[in-house]
């Protein structure tokens, strides 16, 4: 995932709500939202097909969790997949969010760089290693892209803009919050984060949606989770050039 917007515990009906785009390279083998085969049968969410983890996801007792690289080009890369950090929470049914954090925050440094949030009836908890941060999320609107929790990247400010205009609605239908996730405005240069990379690349990442040959948003993800632990995740998938690929919606 590389950009999301959540609102906890700031809608009537929602006690978590997430909005978020997941950018890769398009020949990485992924596969569509669904649930998991035996033995991580609680896992629903899409797949790398490569590392085996996933993005962004639920389980179906309500238990979400979503995961951002943090862009460092001088950063090392490498260690164990960050994807699996979001699987494996969602099939230990038994864990906690606040433990999973507590037990992967000391050896946090093993990954490369990552933005993780774990969330279930307990709490919304947050771990970075890049630099180390650890976070309970008070109630409200956040959101992260690929630097740290709430970083005020334009890309971020303006999907969690959208998302606190659908949440002042009430229960809307989600056509904004897509249209919010298919925006490909660009900030101006002056706005646009250093990450360390060369400025036509960071203006080309620094749109919600990005339509690329090789690389780009490979899938658009809303998930909604109430008090009661029941809701929904739902996934819009995309090829090359944005090119619309199909769509999933799942219950729980």
């Amino acid at each position: 995932m590389c950009l999301v917007a959540l609102a906890w515990k700031s809608h009537p009906r929602w006690r978590l709500f997430m909005a978020g785009n997941r950018d890769e390279f398009h020949a990485r083998p992924t596969a569509a939202l669904e649930r998991w085969a035996p033995p991580q049968e609680e896992v629903i969410a899409g797949r790398d097909l490569r590392s085996g983890g996933t993005w962004m996801g639920i389980d179906g007792s309500g238990r979400a969790a979503v995961i951002t690289n943090v862009r460092d080009p001088t950063a090392a890369s490498g260690g164990p997949s960050r994807g699996a950090l979001v699987a494996d929470y969602l099939a230990g049914a038994g864990t906690s969010a606040a433990d999973r954090i507590g037990q992967l925050a000391a050896h946090a440094s093993d990954y490369a760089p990552f933005n993780l949030l774990l969330a279930d009836a307990g709490g919304c908890h947050y771990l970075g290693n890049h630099p180390p941060a650890r976070q309970v999320l008070a109630p409200g609107v956040h959101g992260m892209s690929n630097g740290a929790l709430d970083a005020p990247w334009p890309k971020t400010r303006r999907l969690m803009a959208a998302l606190e205009n659908w949440l002042a609605q009430g229960d809307a239908p989600l056509d904004g919050l897509w249209a919010a996730l298919a925006d490909e405005w660009r900030p101006a240069d002056a706005d646009l984060p250093q990450t360390g990379i060369a400025l036509p690349l960071e203006r080309h990442l620094s749109a919600a949606f990005i339509r690329g040959e090789d690389y780009g948003t490979r899938a658009s993800t809303v998930l909604a989770i109430d008090h009661d632990g029941h809701g929904f995740i739902a996934e819009r998938r995309f090829g090359p050039q944005g090119v619309f690929l199909g769509h999933t919606r799942i219950d729980i």
